[in-house]
């Protein structure tokens, strides 16, 4: 059984910082892209951040570049999502997600249809 389990949401005044992480379980972390998207009320869900754990590439949205930081840590199937200088308009509901095995460039890291994998989203809600 495929599981993706998240942390360390909640919420923070502008200008702090939370760190996300997503563990994953069963035969999908291996040689595959790891993500980080988020959605709004009223809003498409939007990519922010990606890593193929294969080579450790990492992928990230303009919206957050200089302030999120996505890493992995291979040894524990996990990945993170350090989030710096949060703003207003960070807060969302943020998933994490898994591609099926792919190679290299072989999705383009933005699309929610490229997982196929989901977590249980965790709320981030910034204050200002």
């Amino acid at each position: 059984q495929v599981q993706l389990v998240e942390s360390g949401g909640g919420s923070v005044l502008a200008g702090g910082s939370l760190r996300l992480s997503c563990v994953a379980s069963g035969d999908i972390y291996r040689n595959g892209y790891m993500g980080w998207f988020r959605q709004a009320p009223g809003k498409e869900r939007e990519g922010v951040a990606a890593i193929y754990t294969g080579n450790g590439v990492t992928y990230s949205a303009d919206s957050v570049k200089g302030r999120f930081t996505i890493s992995q840590d291979n040894a524990k199937n996990t990945v993170h999502l350090q989030m710096n200088s949060m703003k207003p308009e960070d807060t969302a509901m943020y998933y994490c997600a898994a591609s099926r095995r792919v190679p290299y460039g072989g999705i383009t890291w933005g699309r929610s249809s490229a997982y196929g994998y989901w977590g249980q989203g965790t709320q981030v809600t910034v204050s200002s």
